[in-house]
């Protein structure tokens, strides 16, 4: 898997842990939801304030 977080359009970088940490959540959490495939290919999130 790879990640990629940018915020206002600017990649933040992160270390290895950082990024198998948050991939986890997000993927653990997605993965639980009704209806999502198991053989999923790309997860797409947006945040706006």
């Amino acid at each position: 898997m790879s990640m990629k977080l940018k915020v206002d359009g600017k990649e933040i970088p992160m270390n290895d842990f950082v990024s198998r940490f948050i991939q986890g959540v997000i993927v653990g959490g997605v993965s639980s939801l009704k209806g999502i495939k198991e053989d999923w290919k790309k997860i797409e999130i947006e945040v706006t304030k």
